[in-house]
């Protein structure tokens, strides 16, 4: 069999033979990609045998509340979509007409390279802004927000800063790359996103305003149940946002030394029992035991790789990455790939958060606070208890909450199994 297939590969002349030699490292790299993301999806589970009931809605949510929620999010959705329309258009202009701005620069090609990169993140801000005011708009008109609209544009300029600063960074890294390397800079080049990227995640604790729990209670909790977590080293911070929103929320961020837990501290304003507290403390701990963050960026760079691949190929006719007149390119390259695998990206979040919260459950034990938690997040937060599927497909990076629900109805049921 083998010397017939080779007989007959020889016998379809050169173009063939460039095919087999090409096209079989894709082959290759492509299976590998595969078993990668089968083994990391693989590695976030909850039990395999679990049987989630089918839950109505409104058997928890009050028609009143669904109609609230549902008019809430309606605002929120369009208003992400034409601002999705609004940036590729943008770009697309970018794209074609950027490289003109070059006629100012005489920084070389790798500072002009930068020159329009920054140009380009500022592009971003600047049209991302009437978007973001309006929606804020509806969240003050809602009594979700609060606040004055300067303020609201102007907060989290320090992430604003590291953002910038690393992909001007970024950029330098990939053209030094690609002047050295040529078209095959992104094999490089994909390792130094993901470096970037693990960089960011490290740093974002020290570029948040953050403070110690000050009720001595709830300290000494959230350290039992990190430590119950196999996390006893990870500390529980609190960001103040009470003075722009009533929304509550909650997070795990950091890497190695910088890991923290972080509550919004509208989750201590009275609106939660203490038994509620523990189970959203739990649940965000539940992601730092099962390295979430760790398992985040081994997905990254599952994407990174490709991704920059794809770039490449798209800026070759710009002259490369090499190229300053290939950036502006690029960066339109980079918004339609984020937006094509958004729904994947939700689809991985969901995953870790169903995760998170049956870790929560086990820890704490208590299947009513998780309940009363998702239930609250309706009143709070206004969050939409089973929103549209396309709105679930692109926006979602958490299980619906009737989905929550469902699970700590589960995991009741199989506790009384033993």
């Amino acid at each position: 069999m083998r010397l017939r297939t080779t007989h007959r590969a020889v016998q379809r002349g050169p173009a063939a033979q460039r095919f087999v030699l090409k096209g079989t490292p894709l082959v290759v790299l492509a299976g590998a990609w595969s078993a990668a993301a089968y083994l990391l999806w693989d590695s976030t589970t909850v039990p395999g045998d679990l049987s989630r009931p089918h839950l109505a809605v409104s058997r928890f949510f009050s028609p009143h509340l669904l109609h609230r929620t549902a008019d809430y999010a309606a605002f929120g959705r369009w208003d992400w979509v034409l601002s999705e329309v609004a940036l590729l258009v943008t770009f697309a202009l970018y794209a074609r007409y950027g490289v003109r701005f070059m006629r100012e620069s005489a920084a070389g090609r790798v500072g002009t390279g930068m020159l329009l990169g920054m140009l380009g993140f500022a592009i971003l801000w600047l049209v991302q802004i009437p978007f973001r005011l309006a929606d804020f708009w509806w969240e003050r008109r809602h009594h979700v927000a609060h606040g004055g609209y300067v303020a609201y544009v102007l907060a989290d300029w320090l992430q604003l800063g590291g953002i910038f600063v690393s992909l001007s960074l970024t950029l330098a890294i990939v053209m030094g790359l690609a002047g050295l390397l040529g078209r095959r800079w992104w094999i490089l080049g994909g390792p130094v996103f993901v470096a970037m990227a693990a960089l960011f995640i490290f740093v974002s604790p020290y570029l948040t305003s953050l403070h110690r729990v000050h009720d001595p209670v709830l300290a000494a909790q959230a350290k039992a149940i990190a430590r119950s977590e196999g996390v006893g080293d990870v500390p529980l911070r609190v960001q103040d946002v009470g003075k722009r929103t009533d929304e509550v929320n909650a997070y795990s961020f950091g890497l190695g030394p910088s890991r923290r837990v972080v509550l919004w501290s509208t989750f201590l304003d009275g609106r939660f029992p203490s038994s509620d507290l523990r189970f959203v403390i739990a649940h965000e701990y539940g992601h730092q035991a099962h390295r979430h963050l760790w398992k985040g960026l081994a997905w990254y760079a599952l994407f990174a790789f490709p991704g920059a691949y794809l770039i490449e190929r798209a800026t070759r006719r710009r002259g490369g990455m090499r190229a300053p007149e290939a950036v502006p390119l690029s960066l339109l390259v980079l918004v339609v790939l984020n937006l094509a695998a958004l729904p994947l990206q939700n689809l991985i979040s969901r995953h870790f958060e169903a995760e998170a919260d049956w870790s929560a459950l086990r820890t704490t034990r208590n299947p009513a606070a998780g309940r009363d938690l998702f239930e609250k997040f309706a009143t709070t937060s206004l969050a939409e208890p089973s929103p549209p599927t396309w709105d679930f497909v692109l926006l979602e990076d958490h299980p619906t909450l009737i989905q929550r629900i469902e699970m700590v109805e589960a995991w009741k049921a199989r506790s009384r199994r033993g």
